[in-house]
């Protein structure tokens, strides 16, 4: 198991080195964190749209309904920007992704360290 983290980690941060040099040719690496930011929350707000067509629907009539398997991908479609967004707004402050998934582990370790211990 470990090595196939290990494999999903390495991804990760070779993913944001891709997604870092893709950025910087497209001229948009040097936009601010604040702005990224901006790009961030509406993103968010498609991951939130994304989630609602699944879970309740959307009641318009200016667009088709889409099947499960559209739905799906649209959710992985925004999943997949939000996680870019992060890992731009990461690189800009020097953040290693890998540093950001062990510091969420060790604070939830700690933070809930009792009932850890029970399970």
């Amino acid at each position: 198991m470990q090595h196939f983290l290990g494999d999903r980690i390495l991804r990760v941060n070779q993913h944001q080195e891709w997604l870092v040099n893709f950025y910087q040719k497209r001229n948009w690496y040097q936009l601010s964190p604040f702005v990224r930011l901006n790009f961030l929350t509406e993103e968010v707000g498609e991951l939130s749209r994304a989630i609602r067509a699944i879970k309740i629907g959307r009641d318009h009539p200016g667009e088709p309904q889409p099947n499960a398997e559209q739905l799906r991908d649209n959710l992985t479609e925004e999943l997949a920007d939000v996680l870019d967004q992060l890992l731009i707004i990461s690189s800009k402050f020097d953040i290693a992704p890998e540093t950001l998934l062990n510091y969420s582990e060790d604070k939830l370790k700690a933070r809930f360290k009792d009932a850890l211990d029970e399970e």
